[in-house]
């Protein structure tokens, strides 16, 4: 009966220092030129990032930034009186035309290179 107590403690450990592995959103802003240059990440027309590839922390630095974004497209969209999606769609654009070439971006739903 001592293996099962020890695997739950083990389990039960792993899951309280889980937030203590997690990346903040300083973290994930420092990381992502890298992740951009790498081809891990991507700008999509709705004004958040995509994983092209996924590997390294990708998918935790679009997790963060996206957040982060979508509160401020909120507050834009609240403070300007206009719909979410419209706010999105803006961002989305000109994070596309300021991707630098050899950077990933979405278009119709497919990655490709710029």
């Amino acid at each position: 009966m001592r293996t099962p107590v020890r695997i739950f403690g083990l389990l039960l450990a792993l899951l309280l220092s889980a937030p203590v592995l997690a990346m903040n959103l300083n973290e994930a802003m420092s990381a992502l030129p890298a992740a951009k240059a790498a081809g891990l990440l991507g700008e999509q027309p709705d004004g958040y990032l995509g994983v092209v590839s996924p590997g390294g922390n990708a998918q935790e630095i679009a997790r963060q930034i996206n957040e982060a974004r979508r509160q401020e497209y909120q507050r834009l969209a609240r403070e300007n009186n206009i719909q979410l999606r419209d706010v999105e769609s803006m961002a989305g654009k000109k994070a596309l035309e300021k991707t630098p070439s050899g950077q990933y971006i979405m278009l119709n739903g497919v990655w490709m290179k710029k």
